[in-house]
């Protein structure tokens, strides 16, 4: 009895008694989410955007910044100058910049990497870029010119791109695996299909500015599992996350909602170089079977906007293309018994692992389903996806697959001879070499709008929609970009309140 009335007595005055203030340091750690794990963490020898999201603006930097805004600032370049004619950029680098591994970063630095990219062995994702250029000489240490063969207005915002990453010459060839930039952060750990550690590197330039010590980004391509991770506390912020479990974090008040625009289209990618799909009546019939709406309500909970080709609103020239190949399963039929097509036409269908490529996928089948057409699933993680179906010189191994393309300003893509959707049009080469050689910029939106239409009348692909990606973060973070002009993840701009 005493000691039942002793408990009791200490525990009512332990509730009376005011708790004591503890010294508490900010927080400066955050765990991320993401649905990709990249397959390597060299951004400018491989596609995959989730090395971007990884590795730009953290480890690896660029001449010049993209901004949330789509606006471009210095990085490495502290200013740069164009001739009239828009083919000569004069860029002046920043002054005692190092590598993480101790050398300096200068001229030459900047040569090797984009002469790298152009090589013919570079498996870098824009290629083509870099060959275009006539020549990088370097004047000085801290002076880079680069000659384009032809005017490219957009050349400041594409050598922010990850593809550009500046990376040191001695370690380059093991950037895949130890990444050697001139950023803020530094590769600590990597758990292969668990998670990345990034740790503040001691030594960058101005790392006083950089609020987070540490940055752990977990791989989790479930969309449930990514719903309860931030439910838990176990990660703090999912950029691009699943659109399925918007709605519950919005009305959550632990969490903050970002919807951002993007520059990415979603797109049924076709393999022009099988049979039938070479036949443009049986891509057209592809694309009157689809009911875009349907598709974006049920794989992405109506975050999208329609397209009609590999462009998207907002951009310089946009033209609403929707309507060249509108919803339409009778006129899909006719066209496939006009290609001699007979019925059922079995495809491949090789879905890679986001959520909105597998539930579209599960829709595009019972949509073409409806006209003859069997559209075989197959799921592929993301790694088999890149060497099967999109690799450049890869097999090309699909017919159909569901992807999204997020980079800015690549239309250039399908003028490359191995690009994986195997379109080589003479015509649109063509009609792409005037853009690039009109320097006005009104003569080069009309032509972008003649771009347009071609690649929906040749139905180059099932253009789908153009995605909003929403984020969701702790509300006490701070820093994180709602909008997504590219895929990249600034852990520089971010901070606990």
């Amino acid at each position: 009895m005493f000691r039942k009335l002793s408990i009791v007595a200490l525990a009512a005055a332990l509730a009376a008694a005011p708790l004591p203030v503890l010294a508490q340091s900010k927080k400066d750690s955050v765990v991320m989410g993401m649905t990709l794990e990249p397959p390597g963490l060299d951004p400018t020898t491989a596609a995959a955007a989730a090395i971007a999201e990884v590795t730009l603006y953290n480890i690896y930097e660029t001449l010049t910044k993209i901004n949330e805004d789509s606006s471009v600032s210095p990085l490495l370049a502290e200013s740069w100058q164009a001739s009239p004619d828009l083919k000569t950029y004069t860029f002046k680098l920043r002054k005692g910049v190092k590598f993480q591994n101790g050398e300096a970063f200068d001229s030459a630095a900047v040569k090797f990497s984009f002469e790298r990219n152009a090589a013919p062995t570079s498996t870098n994702k824009d290629k083509s870029l870099f060959q275009a250029f006539e020549s990088v000489t370097t004047p000085d240490a801290d002076t880079v010119v680069i000659a384009v063969k032809y005017s490219e207005p957009n050349l400041p915002f594409l050598l922010g791109q990850a593809s550009a990453s500046i990376v040191e010459p001695k370690s380059a060839s093991t950037d895949v695996t130890q990444p050697v930039g001139t950023g803020p952060y530094q590769l600590g750990a990597w758990v292969k299909g668990s998670s990345i550690t990034l740790n503040k590197w001691a030594d960058y330039r101005n790392a006083s500015a950089i609020k987070l010590s540490k940055v752990t980004i977990r791989f989790i391509s479930d969309p449930a599992a990514q719903i309860a991770a931030l439910l838990s506390g176990d990660i703090d912020a999912f950029p691009r996350f699943t659109t399925r479990g918007v709605a519950q974090f919005k009305s959550d008040p632990r969490f903050t909602v970002l919807v951002g625009g993007s520059k990415a289209k979603t797109i049924v990618a076709i393999n022009e170089k099988k049979k039938p799909l070479d036949d443009v009546r049986v891509r057209r019939a592809i694309l009157a079977a689809i009911d875009r709406k349907a598709i974006i309500d049920g794989a992405v909970d109506g975050f999208g906007t329609p397209i009609g080709s590999f462009y998207t609103p907002g951009s310089l020239g946009y033209v609403d293309t929707t309507g060249i190949n509108p919803y339409d399963p009778e006129k899909a039929k006719k066209l496939l018994a006009e290609a001699g097509v007979t019925t059922p036409l079995e495809l491949s269908l090789k879905l890679p692992q986001p959520p909105y490529a597998r539930q579209g996928g599960e829709i595009l089948a019972a949509q073409l389903a409806k006209v003859g057409i069997t559209a075989k699933i197959e799921n592929v993680e993301w790694a088999q996806w890149l060497s099967q179906v999109f690799a450049p010189n890869g097999p090309h191994n699909y017919d159909l697959t569901i992807v999204s393309h997020v980079e800015p300003f690549d239309l250039v893509k399908l003028t490359e001879p191995d690009f994986y959707l195997g379109y080589n049009s003479e015509a649109f080469n063509a009609l792409y070499k005037q853009i690039v050689t009109t320097p006005d910029e009104a003569g080069r939106a009309k032509l972008l709008g003649d771009t347009q239409r071609m690649m929906a009348t040749d139905a180059v692909a099932g253009f789908l929609f153009q995605p909003q990606w929403p984020t969701v973060i702790n509300k006490k973070l701070k820093g994180v970009w709602k909008e997504v002009p590219q895929f990249e993840n600034d852990f520089s701009t971010w901070s606990w309140e």
